[in-house]
Formats: C-alpha cells, sequence, structure tokens
C-alpha cells in the first residue's frame, strides 16, 4: 500500500456462530480444570518465571507481565479489555495491579465461565471485572471503549487477523494502546506496520521476545515425555491434540522470532474525544458476539 491509505472504517463484520469452532478449546479448557498436571508441565517450563497465579495456556511469564504493566501506561479506574482472555488469569492480574477495571472475552464458554469464577482469587467483583464469549474479528463492544486491550497468543488463530486488528484498533480509546504478542520467521518481513496503519494504530514499541521460543521447545518436550501422564489425566483425545501440535512445531522453534508490539490509537485534537465512549457508535452492537480462546504459538 502506498503513503495515502487510511484506518479503515470502524463496521462490524457479520456475526459468524460461534458453536462448533469453540469445541477443542472447550474440551481442553474443562479437562485441565480436572487436574494439576498441565499447569505443573508449564511451571517446569518457565522455571522461576511461571507466574503461577496466573496459570494461562500461554506464554505469558513474569518478564511480559512487567513489560505489558509498562508498556499499557494506564492510570487508575481505567477499562482494561483482555482479548482472548482464556481462563482470565492475565487481565485480572493487570488490573488488580494497576487498579483497573476489567473487560474479558473469549471464544470459550468453558473458559469464560472459569475466568468469572476466578475474579474472587483475585479479589475482584463482578462490578470491577467481567468476562463473557466473543471473538476477536467480532467484539460486540463499542467504538473508543477501552483505555487499553491486551491480547496474548491469541492472534495467531484468528480466522482473519488483518480484520481482528481493525476490530481491536475501533474498540480502542484516542490514545489508548493496544499490547499484544506476535511471532514470525527470523528472516521476513513482518506485516505488523501496515497491518497497524489500516487499523489506524502507530507501531509505538516492538520488544523482542528471545527467551520465548526456547520456552516452548522445553514445554514440548515435556508434553512428549509424559505423554502417558497426559492420556490418564487429560483423555486421549486432548493428549493427541497436545502432541500433534508438539511435533507439528518443534521443528519451527529455532527460526522463530517472538514479540511484544505496543500499537497506539493516536490521540485526538484538544476540543476532539480523549476518553473511552460509554456509547455504541452507529452501525455497532453492545453485547454477545462470537469470540477467540488462548492460544499456543502463533
Amino acid at each position: 500500500m502506498n503513503s495515502t491509505t487510511t484506518a479503515a472504517p470502524c463496521v462490524p463484520p457479520a456475526p459468524a456462530p460461534v458453536q462448533g469452532r469453540s469445541a477443542q478449546y472447550d474440551a481442553f479448557h474443562a479437562a485441565r480444570a480436572r487436574t494439576d498436571l498441565v499447569s505443573r508441565l508449564y511451571a517446569a517450563a518457565m522455571g522461576e518465571d511461571y507466574p503461577a497465579e496466573v496459570a494461562s495456556s500461554s506464554s505469558c511469564d513474569w518478564p511480559l507481565l512487567a513489560l505489558m504493566t509498562a508498556r499499557l501506561r494506564m492510570r487508575p479506574g481505567q477499562l482494561l479489555v483482555d482479548a482472548g482472555c482464556g481462563t482470565g488469569g492475565i487481565g485480572l492480574w493487570l488490573a488488580r495491579a494497576l487498579a483497573l477495571r476489567l473487560e474479558g472475552f473469549d471464544l470459550s464458554p468453558v473458559a469464560v465461565a472459569q475466568a468469572n469464577d476466578h475474579r474472587s482469587r483475585f479479589g475482584m467483583s463482578a462490578d470491577r471485572a467481567v468476562f463473557r464469549v466473543a471473538e476477536l474479528e467480532n467484539t460486540g463492544l463499542p467504538d473508543r471503549h477501552a483505555h487499553g486491550i491486551v491480547c496474548v497468543d491469541a492472534l495467531g488463530r484468528a480466522a482473519d487477523r488483518e480484520a481482528a486488528v481493525r476490530e481491536l484498533g475501533c474498540v480502542l480509546a484516542p490514545g489508548g494502546r493496544l499490547v499484544l504478542t506476535r511471532a514470525g520467521r527470523r528472516a521476513a518481513d513482518p506485516a505488523w506496520h501496515e497491518q497497524a496503519r489500516v487499523a489506524g494504530l502507530a507501531v509505538e514499541h516492538v520488544d523482542e521476545r528471545p527467551a520465548e521460543p526456547a520456552m516452548w521447545e522445553r514445554l514440548y518436550r515435556l508434553w512428549i515425555a509424559h505423554g502417558d501422564e497426559l492420556r490418564h489425566e487429560l483423555g486421549e483425545a486432548q493428549t493427541q491434540n497436545m502432541l500433534r501440535e508438539a511435533h507439528e512445531v518443534l521443528p519451527t522453534l529455532p527460526g522463530r522470532r517472538a514479540v511484544l508490539l505496543t500499537l497506539r490509537r493516536p490521540s485526538e485534537g484538544p476540543d476532539g474525544p480523549g476518553v473511552a465512549a460509554r456509547m455504541p457508535s452507529p452501525g455497532r452492537r453492545l453485547g454477545d458476539g462470537p469470540a477467540v480462546g488462548e492460544r499456543t504459538p502463533q
């Protein structure tokens, strides 16, 4: 695209049914809730960097939590959206640490139910933190709604990544930041800047995460080594899904580049709106839409 490219208008896509697409994530979260084996393997892979309270099925470790806290630059009482929240630990930890309000959404109704149950663990009430079913490409949230958005290991499996970034850009208030993990090949020229520009966002920071590929390698090798235990605890179907992913992704990890992107929606002039709007813009809906779950490597 040339330099005259402008941001796409904030028009919501036609909703797609969630039922069916969430089945594999529902099964994973339901199985994981029955045992601590998966959490123990993540803890073994991350070592001292494992945030046990967060307990997410992602690459989120203590260094990433610290980096997201710094990059969001949010003030107490502002609204944080956790896009692809899974069981809610990342958003709840950040909201508690920064005294924020929180809205999270995920493709999996099972994960959303668990996230709502986890609020009390973080001392968060239902009027301060809420989770619902929605998808990245069609969040159901109003324009200019959030002062900050986090998206950890979720964008890589969106049905349309560019549409997802555009949607999150529309939800972001002027001056707000979208902080998301991305990955690609080291030798490739990523399209991150162009995707951001089309969404009306600017790339503010690209933070390299050099330890992330090695963490996934350790975790996948642990899954393979503990295959029999996983079968016993999670069942054959879930174990086969995990082992298939491990064998498919392991050969790609040596060339993997992982980063944390911070995208910022430009502030408007002194007379323009600079805080999150509380009402939907024309043509956008507020309510349940389709959703997204926690993801492994993108």
